[in-house]
């Protein structure tokens, strides 16, 4: 029987996460509720991702981070539940990175990805 998985993140920031998704080209609803045809579970998520209907994350107070919830067995996308979480995670990073530097007055000059590592190369710079 199908149901929906939890999977833990170390995501904090909403605004940061909502503005990766759609980078990423997800478009995304906020505060709506999952729901599973199979078993008719539901589960009220802060962000969905709508390509479906059984992708979102929750605020857990406990953590104080968002949580990714999934119907597994379901799950319908083009990468493995690891490589989407690891692709969301780095735009994440990239776009809180870039807030903060713009809070401290830096402006993001260039962002580069290396191919080999996947590791992204940021230049900020600030005038003082």
């Amino acid at each position: 029987m199908s149901h929906f998985s939890t999977i833990k993140t170390k995501i904090k920031d909403r605004k940061a996460l909502l503005q990766a998704l759609m980078l990423m080209g997800h478009p995304v609803l906020v505060d709506e509720t999952l729901k599973n045809p199979s078993n008719h579970e539901h589960e009220e998520v802060n962000v969905q991702i709508a390509i479906g209907k059984d992708i979102g994350f929750r605020w857990n107070k406990v953590t104080e981070s968002y949580e990714l919830v999934t119907d597994l067995q379901t799950w319908d996308q083009p990468v493995p539940v690891e490589r989407f979480l690891d692709q969301v995670a780095q735009q994440y990073a990239i776009e809180a990175i870039s807030a903060a530097a713009r809070d401290e007055g830096f402006e993001v000059e260039s962002q580069e990805l290396n191919n080999t590592d996947q590791s992204v190369e940021m230049v900020v710079t600030r005038w003082v």
